[in-house]
């Protein structure tokens, strides 16, 4: 493997750890090498913190190991002021004279604008090094500036023989309780998460992160005539939570009540608002009929599915979506299968 590699995929290992917390911005990793060592290294780890280089350069003291270094860093650094000053400033400052890029930015303010300048100034410029992986790391933010929504993940449980609900199910659980821990674990990664009316008054969902560590999502649902009671967890004013509307109220604590239109696309209105609002990354977990309004549409990326060995025999049928498989793996005494769109 070269060089290259090597540190990029340490770089994109790095920007993981801010998976759930950098949003709206994307997560990003930075490797500083020189003859073959690592110099510094650095991640965005968080919102309102430092970029990766920015880090990864001021952990280096003496300027004099700046000469015939290289920095790797998994996205096109910034040009533009934000919550900090351009990477891309701060790189010609230090006249670092090797960049390697693993992919270009999507976002209008960037968009290979960061790059032109690096070359401007004499800086030796690689791009696309690891490109798949790059943009698999940052798929929510991609998408987000490319499609203009929110990354989309669709989630549901179903028993063996292909059934989302039946009466025969004890507490509403299909999965068992590793599976449960690691839907928490994905809600944590996550903006928002949806569900529709009928979910919230049959199994009164807290819809937050109880089995794992990390930040609870924005909690979404649909309730055209505000017919859900205070009484249910979703309304607890908790967490952030938004409750779309044909009715006008006033927001509460953390509820927002957002008017839409239900003569018209209902999806797509709420797809806007959250583009809007800059939330990145949406999971839908139901119930079926607005999985299926979602799969219609044609409106997902990801498709998650926990399979039980329970065999119910009847009740109602899990949704039907096309997509490939892209990962499928045992958990205890469940299956989980990971699709992705064609």
């Amino acid at each position: 493997m070269k060089y290259k590699e090597i540190f990029m995929k340490r770089a994109i290992q790095l920007a993981k750890n801010g998976l759930g917390f950098t949003s709206p911005n994307p997560m990003v990793g930075c490797v500083i090498e020189r003859n073959g060592f690592v110099l510094s290294e650095g991640c965005h780890y968080k919102k309102n913190i430092y970029h990766a280089e920015f880090i990864a350069i001021n952990n280096i003291k003496n300027k004099h190991l700046f000469f015939n270094c290289t920095l790797y860093v998994t996205l096109e650094p910034c040009i533009h002021f934000g919550e900090t000053a351009p990477c891309v400033d701060l790189i010609i400052r230090k006249n670092i004279p090797k960049v390697v890029i693993g992919i270009q930015d999507s976002c209008e303010k960037v968009k290979g604008l960061g790059i032109k300048k690096l070359r401007k100034y004499g800086i030796e410029v690689i791009e696309n090094v690891l490109v798949d992986q790059c943009r698999i790391l940052n798929k929510r933010f991609f998408t987000f500036y490319e499609k203009k929504r929110p990354y989309i993940i669709l989630k549901w449980a179903q028993s063996n023989d292909g059934f989302i609900y039946s009466k025969k199910i004890k507490n509403n659980w299909i999965s068992g309780i590793y599976a449960r821990q690691l839907n928490h674990k994905w809600r944590s990664e996550e903006d928002g998460i949806l569900v529709g009316r009928k979910t919230v008054l049959n199994d009164n969902p807290k819809l937050n992160v109880r089995r794992w560590f990390g930040k609870n999502p924005i909690r979404i649902f649909i309730d055209k005539k505000l017919n859900i009671s205070n009484s249910h967890f979703i309304l607890d004013g908790s967490q952030h939570t938004i409750v779309f509307t044909n009715t006008n109220k006033k927001n509460q604590k953390n509820i927002e009540y957002i008017q839409i239109s239900f003569k018209e696309n209902i999806i797509y209105q709420i797809l806007n608002f959250l583009y809007k609002k800059n939330i990145l990354s949406l999971i839908v977990e139901g119930g079926k009929n607005t999985l299926e309004n979602f799969i219609k549409e044609n409106l997902w990326d990801e498709c998650r599915i926990f399979v039980s060995k329970i065999v119910l025999k009847n009740g109602l049928k899990a949704p039907e979506i096309g997509g490939f498989i892209s990962k499928e793996m045992n958990l205890d005494k469940d299956k989980f299968i990971i699709k992705l769109q064609n």
